[in-house]
C-alpha cells in the first residue's frame, strides 16, 4: 500500500516546486516473536520463554520502552538481565536524532544475539502506521504511534496461538500523560523505575537507574547554592551581541575552585577566561560547552598557585560553606600584572558528560544509601549517588554516570553503572586507564571480523600479476625485541652503474582494509594501536596485525615499496613507488642487526645492513646540517616476571646505531611519499606538521642554561640544534642530556592536517618543508589513508569520494590527533602505574637525581637511572615548614640557607605513597644536600642478591 504526501516549496529563484513524498506500508513485517504462528519469519528474535522474576509482572512478557526511557536508562537496558525487548522504529529514529552516543549503544545491544532485542518497523506496517493529526505536535504523534504499536503487539500475540495465553507486552514510559492515555486504551504500562524496582531477583539494577526529576528534587535541599542557568535563547542572544562568550570549560587538576574557559576566536586566535570560586564555576563540568560573562576589570584575578583538592567529608547541602568562602578569598590576592580576564559561567550550551571511573566514599551515616563518589580524574567534581551495595563496592573501582546538577545541590547527582574490580588490581587499573583515556578497547565485533580474509590465505595469481615481484631481493626487518606487528622492511644492493638501490617496503594494509567497510570504520575510529606495558590494544584484528600484514621472515607478503636509486653520497637520483610482493630473509632485533654489522661475516643480509647503515649516517648528518633537532626524552623499559607479570627491573632504554639506521630510512620514505601525494592531490593530501614553538616557550630553557653560564640560541631550529651541540660543562656529562630533555618540553605537538585546509606545512623538529606518515599502517590509520592516496597517484588502486573531500579529511585528522594524544597519555599512565608496582615491591630506595624544575614550594627531580620524575615538597601540612624564598627570575628556591637551581645534583629517597588508594604516587624526600629539619637520613638499603642477567 502506498501513501503519499504532496506539498509545494518555494525555490531560491522564486519559483514554486511540487514535492511528492511516498511512504510504503506493508503487510509482511513480522513481529519477531518465537510464539507467533501467523508471521512467516525464518528466525525469531524474541524468546518463547520470556520470564523474569518480578513482583509486578509474574507472567511471561516482552518489554517495549518509549524514547525517553531508552535515552535516559540506557545503562539499565545494557544490563544482561534485561532481555526480550521490542525497539520500535519510531523510538530508534528519535534516539538517533537526539543522542548519537546512546544511538550507537542501542545499535550495539540490538546486534547482541543473547540480548534478544527486536527492531519492529512500525512506521511501515499497515496496522501500526499513524498519520500526524492537524494541531498535533511531532512528540505527541510519536507517543501515539508507540501506544498503537504496543496495542497491536498485545492483540497480535493474543490471537496467535493457545500457548501465548497470559503472554503480555509491557510498555515502559516515564511520561505521566503518555502513561495515562495508555492505561485508558487498556495497555499494560509502568514507569521504568516501578518496573526495575519490581525485579526482585536483581536488586542491583536499581542502582543503575538514572534519576528522574522527581528524585533529583527529593535528594537536594531547599537552599539555593548556585545561580540559575540562563535559558538557551538568552545565551544565544548574548553571544550574538557580544555580552557572553562561548567556550570549552577546562577544570583545574590542582584546584577544584578554579578553571579556565577556552574561547576560540577568528582563525588560530583563542582567549582564555579564568573562572574562580564555586558560584562563578556554577556547576560546569570539564569539557562542557559553556557561556561565560566577563567580570569588570577591577574583579579580575590571577591564576592561583595554591593546590586545593576537594577531599573533605562530603559537605551537606545545608552546611555553611565558610571553609570554601575562605578558600575563595585566598585565591584573590595577586599582583596586578599577573591578573587575567576573569568571568563567571552563566549557562551551559552543551554537556559533554561521559561515564566516570573512580571510587566510593562511604557515608558516615549508618544504613545510608546516599554516598559520594570520587572520580579518578581530579578535574571532575565528586558525584552523589544512591546505592544499596555500598559495603560491597568499598575498595572497588566503579563506573558512575552523571544525571544532573540542580542549583540546590553542592554536588551533581548520578547513578552507578558497573563495578570494574578491586582497586590496585593490575587488570582493574588497566581497564580504568583505558576508559579514562577514551581508548576503544572492546573486542572486535562480528561485523568487523567478517571482513577478514578466509584462512588459509595465499597470494592469488591475479594479485601477483598486478604487482612487482621483489621476492628475490635480500629484504630484512629490524625491530624491538618481541615485535609481532612488523610494518617495515629494508633492502640495499649494488647496481651495475655503480649506484645503490635502496628499498623501504611497508605492509600493504590498505589491500585488506577496503574503504567504508566495518573494519575500515572501526580502524578510523581507533586511529592508532595503543602500547601499554605488557599489553597492546590493536587498531586492526590480530590476524592482520600479527600475521597477514606483518612482514615476517621467510613468508610471502604484500607490500607497498618506495625504491630509490642513490649514489654513495646518499643523494637521490630516482624515486619510484610500487605495489609489490616480498619475502623477507630475516626478522632481526636492533641488537642482532648491530652485532651482524659489527661482526666479520659477509653474507647477503649483512652486506645489505652495512650498506644501509653507511647511507643512514650520511643522511642523518645532512639532516642535522639542515637544522633537524636531536632531542631527548627518557623512555623506560620494564623487565616483566614471566610468572606474575609484575615488573622486576626498571631501566632506561638504550639506543643503538641500528635504531638510527631504521629511523633515517623511515623519515626519507615519509618525506618522499608526502611530496608525491601533495604533487598529485594538493587539496586533499593527509600530511603531518610540527609548528615552530612561540619564543615564550623557550623561557625556561634560557633560564636553565644561563644559570650554568651557557648560551642557547632559539631563533631557528638550526640555531637551537647547533647551540645544543656545543652546550657542554666540564665535570657534568649529563648536562647536555638535561638540556635536550628540557628543549623537548618546549616543543609544540605535531599534528595531522589536510593540505587543502592549511598553508603552513613545516615540520620544525625534522627541518623538513613537508612530511607525512606512510611507514606504519598496521598501527596508525593515517598511514592507511596515505597508502590509498599514493595508490591512486601511481595508478595501483581506484579512488572514492571521501578520499578527495577535504572537509572529511580534515575531520578525520582531528579524530586522529585526538586518538594519538590520548594514546600517549594512556602510555604514560601505564608506565606510571608499573613504576608504582615496581616501587611497591622495592620498599625505599636511595638514588641520585637532578633538579629539573623549581617551584614555589617544591623541586621536581629527575632520576636518570629510572627515567622517573618526582616532586620533593618543602611545606608540611601538619607542622610548621622551613623558610622558603622563591625567585621567579632565576628560578631559584631558597630553603632555609640552601638555594636550589635547575640542574642541581641531589640525592633522594624514593618510595610509594599508597595512603590514597585511588591516587597512589611516588614520594621523594631529600637526603643531600643536608638541610636541618628538611632532609632525611638515608636509610640503610640492603644490597640485593645478584639478579640473573636479563637480555634485551
Amino acid at each position: 500500500m502506498l501513501k503519499s504526501k504532496t506539498f509545494v516549496k518555494k525555490t531560491r529563484a522564486g519559483g514554486v516546486m511540487k514535492i511528492v513524498r511516498e511512504h510504503y506500508l506493508r503487510d509482511d513485517i513480522w513481529c519477531g516473536s518465537d510464539i507467533c504462528a501467523e508471521c512467516k519469519q525464518e528466525s525469531a528474535v524474541l524468546q518463547r520463554d520470556a520470564s523474569i522474576e518480578s513482583n509486578l509482572c509474574s507472567y511471561p512478557h516482552y518489554v517495549l520502552p518509549d524514547t525517553n526511557v531508552v535515552l535516559h536508562q540506557i545503562d539499565v537496558l545494557e544490563n544482561p538481565v534485561i532481555r526480550n525487548v521490542i525497539i520500535l522504529q519510531t523510538v530508534l529514529q528519535e534516539v538517533r536524532h537526539r543522542s548519537a552516543p546512546v544511538y550507537k549503544r542501542l545499535k550495539d545491544i540490538i546486534h547482541e544475539k543473547e540480548k534478544h532485542f527486536y527492531t519492529f518497523t512500525n512506521e511501515h506496517h499497515r496496522e501500526t502506521f499513524v498519520e500526524r493529526e492537524p494541531g498535533e505536535s511531532a512528540n505527541d504523534r510519536n507517543d501515539r504511534a508507540i501506544r498503537v504499536a504496543a496495542k497491536w503487539y498485545s492483540q497480535h500475540l493474543e490471537k496467535s496461538r493457545a500457548e501465548a495465553e497470559g503472554f503480555k507486552v509491557v510498555l515502559l514510559t516515564n511520561d505521566q500523560g503518555n502513561k495515562q492515555k495508555a492505561e485508558e486504551s487498556g495497555l499494560l504500562v509502568y514507569r521504568c523505575e516501578e518496573y526495575i524496582k519490581s525485579l526482585i531477583a536483581n536488586p542491583e539494577l536499581v542502582d543503575c537507574l538514572a534519576l528522574s526529576n522527581d528524585d533529583k528534587n527529593d535528594i537536594t535541599s531547599s537552599k539555593v547554592i548556585f545561580p540559575e542557568h540562563l535559558p538557551l535563547s538568552r545565551i544565544q542572544a548574548g553571544i550574538k551581541s557580544g555580552t557572553f562568550l562561548q567556550g570549552t570549560f577546562r577544570a583545574s587538576r590542582d584546584n577544584y575552585l578554579e578553571a579556565s574557559v577556552f574561547v576560540q576566536g577568528e582563525g588560530e586566535d583563542s582567549t582564555e577566561v579564568l573562572i574562580q570560586g564555586l558560584q562563578n564555576l556554577n556547576r560546569a563540568v570539564y569539557q562542557d560547552l559553556v557561556a561565560v560573562q566577563l567580570l569588570p576589570r577591577n574583579q579580575w584575578v590571577a591564576p592561583s598557585s595554591i593546590v586545593l583538592q576537594d577531599e573533605g567529608a562530603g559537605k551537606d547541602d545545608n552546611e555553611d560553606d565558610n571553609e570554601e568562602d575562605k578558600e575563595d578569598k585566598s585565591l584573590k590576592s595577586a599582583a596586578e600584572s599577573a591578573r587575567k580576564p576573569t568571568g563567571k559561567v552563566v549557562g551551559i550550551i552543551k554537556r559533554n558528560w561521559r561515564p566516570y571511573c573512580g571510587m566510593l566514599n562511604l557515608s558516615q551515616i549508618k544504613e545510608s544509601t546516599r554516598h559520594l563518589f570520587t572520580p579518578a580524574d581530579r578535574r571532575i567534581p565528586r558525584i552523589r549517588i544512591e546505592t544499596r551495595q555500598a559495603s560491597t563496592l568499598a575498595g572497588h573501582r566503579i563506573m558512575v554516570a552523571m544525571d544532573g546538577w540542580p542549583k540546590h545541590s553542592r554536588y551533581p547527582n548520578g547513578h552507578f553503572v558497573r563495578s570494574l574490580g578491586s582497586a590496585g588490581d593490575k587488570e582493574t587499573e588497566q581497564e580504568v586507564l583505558l576508559l579514562e583515556h577514551d581508548v576503544p578497547h572492546q573486542a572486535f565485533s562480528q561485523a568487523v571480523l567478517s571482513f577478514l580474509p578466509k584462512m588459509p590465505w595465499a597470494i592469488t595469481p591475479d594479485e601477483m600479476a598486478r604487482r612487482e615481484d621483489l621476492r628475490h631481493l635480500t629484504v630484512c626487518s629490524v625491530d624491538p625485541p618481541g615485535c609481532t606487528d612488523i610494518d617495515d622492511a629494508l633492502h640495499c644492493r649494488d647496481l651495475d652503474n655503480g649506484n645503490l638501490e635502496v628499498g623501504v617496503h611497508i605492509a600493504d594494509v590498505s589491500h585488506f582494509i577496503r574503504p567504508g567497510n566495518a573494519m575500515d570504520i572501526e580502524a578510523a575510529n581507533r586511529g592508532t594501536t595503543v602500547y601499554l606495558c605488557g599489553k597492546r590494544i590493536d587498531m586492526v584484528p590480530e590476524l592482520l596485525s600479527s600475521n597477514l600484514c606483518s612482514l615476517r621472515s621467510n613468508v610471502e607478503r604484500l607490500a607497498f615499496s618506495c625504491i630509490w636509486e642513490m649514489n654513495h653520497k646518499a643523494e637521490i637520483i630516482k624515486t619510484r613507488f610500487t605495489k609489490s610482493v616480498i619475502n623477507s630473509k630475516a626478522s632481526l632485533t636492533y641488537a642482532e642487526a648491530q652485532m651482524m654489522i659489527d661482526a666479520t661475516k659477509n653474507d647477503d643480509v649483512t652486506k645489505s645492513l652495512r650498506g644501509l647503515n653507511k647511507l643512514a649516517k650520511i643522511l642523518k648528518k645532512q639532516r642535522i646540517q639542515k637544522g633537524a633537532l636531536t632531542l631527548s626524552s627518557l623512555e623506560v623499559r620494564f623487565h616483566i616476571d614471566s610468572e606474575t607479570h609484575d615488573p622486576i627491573d626498571l631501566q632506561t632504554k638504550e639506543l643503538m646505531e641500528t635504531n638510527s639506521m631504521v629511523e633515517e630510512f623511515m623519515l626519507l620514505a615519509n618525506i618522499s611519499v608526502a611530496q608525491k601525494i601533495f604533487d598529485e592531490f594538493p587539496d586533499c593530501a593527509l600530511l603531518r606538521k610540527h609548528p615552530a614553538p612561540p619564543p615564550s616557550n623557550y623561557d625556561i630553557l634560557h633560564k636553565a642554561s644561563k644559570s650554568k653560564g651557557v648560551e642557547i640560541h632559539t631563533d631557528s631550529a638550526k640555531a637551537l640544534a647547533d647551540s645544543l651541540d656545543v652546550a657542554r660543562l666540564d665535570g657534568f656529562p649529563y648536562f647536555n642530556t638535561l638540556l635536550r630533555i628540557l628543549a623537548t618540553r618546549c616543543m609544540m605537538q605535531a599534528v595531522y592536517f589536510c593540505s587543502g585546509m592549511d598553508s603552513d606545512f613545516l615540520h620544525y623538529g625534522l627541518a623538513s618543508p613537508i612530511y607525512t606518515h606512510f611507514t606504519s599502517p598496521i598501527r596508525r590509520y593515517a598511514d592507511i589513508i596515505v597508502h590509498r592516496l599514493l595508490a591512486v597517484a601511481v595508478g595501483a588502486d581506484g579512488t572514492y569520494p571521501d578520499l578527495m573531500d577535504k572537509q572529511k579529511q580534515s575531520a578525520l585528522s582531528n579524530n586522529l590527533n585526538y586518538r594519538h594524544k590520548m594514546s600517549q597519555y594512556a602510555q604514560r599512565a601505564s608506565v606510571a602505574f608499573h613504576t608504582q608496582l615496581f616501587f611497591r615491591s622495592r620498599g625505599i630506595l636511595n638514588e641520585d637525581g637532578f633538579v629539573l624544575f623549581v617551584r614555589k614550594n617544591a623541586i621536581i627531580v629527575l632520576i636518570p637511572k629510572f627515567g622517573l620524575e618526582g616532586t620533593v615538597f618543602f611545606d608540611a601540612k601538619d607542622k610548621a615548614g622551613p623558610t622558603l624564598v622563591f625567585d621567579e627570575e632565576g628560578p631559584t628556591l631558597k630553603v632555609e640557607q640552601h638555594t636550589f637551581r635547575m640542574f642541581d645534583k641531589v640525592k633522594v629517597t624514593i618510595s610509594l605513597d599508597a595512603s590514597n588508594i585511588q591516587h597512589q604516587k611516588i614520594r621523594m624526600s631529600l637526603i643531600e644536600p643536608v638541610i636541618a629539619g628538611v632532609s632525611v637520613p638515608g636509610p640503610h638499603v640492603e644490597p640485593q642478591a645478584k639478579k640473573p642477567k636479563l637480555d634485551g
